[in-house]
C-alpha cells in the first residue's frame, strides 16, 4: 500500500510502498477514506535529531477517519463495513483519566512507549491503518468522511480548551481567536456555537481574516502591535474574558496577554515556541488564568461530530491525493491551504 512517511530527520516526508498492516488481537484494521494534515507534523518534523523521540521511518497523519476493514481476534464493538473516525491521544485504558474518557491526560501512556498514530506510531496517511483499541473509534453515522476527519484534532482541540471557559462566556462577554488557521477558524464556528459570546478573530493576513468574517466572526482585526489596543477599544477598556491563541509565538502571545480581562482565561493552544510569563507582577492581569490544553477526551470528539451533523459547524477543506501529500505539506508551510488538507488515500 501506500503510505506517506518521514523517513530522515531532516528530509521532506516521502509516498512510499509498504506492506498492508494485519491487525493483531483486540486491534482494528482501517481503510483509510480521509487524513488531515496539521501544523503539528511540520514541527515534529523540524525536530533536530538529539531531540527527535520516534523511530523512523514513521509514517504521518494524526487526523484519520475510515471504513472497518477487519478486526483482530477478540475485537469487539465495531464490524466490518462500519465508517468511523480515529480518537487520537490513545492512552493505557486501564487508569482514572482514561476511565473517564480523558486518554489525552493520561499518565502513563509516556512511560508504556504508548504513542498517537502519526506521532509516533504509524499514522493515518496511507491506505490502512491499524488502531490498537475499538474504543478508540467513534461512529460517522452519516458524516461526511472529508469533513470529520480535521475535527478529530482541528475540531476536538479547540472545542476542548472552549469548554473549560464555558463559565466565562456569558452575554456581553468577549473571546478573541488569535491565527485563523485549521484550528482556528473551527474554533471561531464553536464559539458562535456554544457561547453568546463576541469572537474577535486576530491574522496577519487578509485572506484568514476574510476566512474568519465568513466562518461567523463578529470582529476580524490585523494582527500586529495594535491589536490588544483595538480588542480594548471594542470591550470598553475591559479587554477579553477569553483568549484562544492557535500561534503560540512570542508576538501572538504578547498580543494575548495584553488583550486578557482581570481574572480572565489565556489558552495556549499554538506550539510556536513562545512563552508567557505568569505569576504576580508577571505582566498578566489580576488573576488571569493560563492553560496549555492538549487535544480532548473521547466524549468530547463525540459531542464535535455531533455539532456538525447539526450543521453548527463545517471545516473548510482543500483535498488532495496520497500522491500529492508531500506538496501539500510545502503549501502548509508557506501558509497557502485555507482551512485543512486533507488526503484522501483511495481516490
Amino acid at each position: 500500500m501506500k503510505a506517506v512517511q518521514y523517513r530522515t530527520v531532516g528530509s521532506a516526508p516521502e509516498v512510499v510502498e509498504v506492506p498492508v498492516p494485519e491487525p493483531g488481537p483486540g486491534q482494528v484494521l482501517l481503510k483509510v477514506t480521509a487524513a488531515g494534515l496539521c501544523h503539528s507534523d511540520l514541527a515534529v518534523m523540524s525536530w533536530p535529531k538529539e531531540q527527535f523521540p520516534y523511530p523512523l521511518p514513521m509514517t504521518l497523519g494524526h487526523e484519520g477517519v475510515g471504513t472497518v476493514a477487519a478486526l483482530g481476534r477478540g475485537a469487539t464493538g465495531v464490524a466490518e463495513g462500519d465508517e468511523v473516525a480515529v480518537y487520537g491521544p490513545w492512552g493505557c485504558g486501564r487508569c482514572r483519566m482514561c476511565a473517564e474518557g480523558r486518554e489525552n491526560c493520561c499518565p502513563h501512556a509516556a512511560g508504556l512507549g504508548i504513542t498517537p498514530p502519526g506521532l509516533g506510531s504509524p499514522g493515518a496517511l496511507a491506505e490502512y491503518l491499524v488502531v490498537d483499541s475499538p474504543r478508540h473509534l467513534v461512529p460517522l453515522n452519516g458524516l461526511d468522511p472529508v469533513q470529520a476527519a480535521p475535527l478529530t484534532d482541528a475540531g476536538l482541540t479547540p472545542y476542548h480548551a472552549i469548554r473549560t471557559s464555558l463559565p466565562k462566556l456569558v452575554p456581553g462577554s468577549t473571546a478573541v481567536v488569535v491565527g485563523v488557521g485549521g484550528l482556528g477558524h473551527l474554533a471561531v464556528q464553536l464559539l458562535r456555537a456554544l457561547t453568546p459570546a463576541r469572537v474577535v478573530a486576530l491574522d496577519v493576513g487578509e485572506e484568514k481574516l476574510e476566512l474568519a468574517r465568513a466562518v461567523g466572526a463578529h470582529e476580524a482585526l490585523f494582527s500586529d502591535g495594535e491589536a490588544a489596543t483595538r480588542v480594548r477599544e471594542l470591550t470598553d477598556g475591559i479587554g477579553a474574558e477569553v483568549v484562544l491563541d492557535f500561534v503560540g509565538s512570542e508576538p501572538t502571545l504578547a498580543v494575548a496577554a495584553a488583550s486578557v480581562a482581570v481574572a480572565g482565561d489565556v489558552t495556549v493552544v499554538g506550539i510556536g515556541g513562545g512563552t508567557l510569563a505568569v505569576g504576580f507582577g508577571g505582566g498578566l492581569p489580576f488573576e488571569v488564568s493560563a492553560s496549555a490544553p492538549y487535544w480532548g477526551s473521547r466524549r468530547e470528539l463525540v459531542e464535535v461530530l455531533e455539532l456538525a451533523r447539526q450543521g453548527l459547524v463545517r471545516s473548510r477543506v482543500e483535498t488532495f491525493s496520497i500522491e500529492d501529500a508531500p506538496t501539500a505539506y510545502e503549501r502548509l508551510h508557506a501558509g497557502e491551504v485555507d482551512g485543512r488538507a486533507v488526503v484522501l488515500p483511495h481516490a
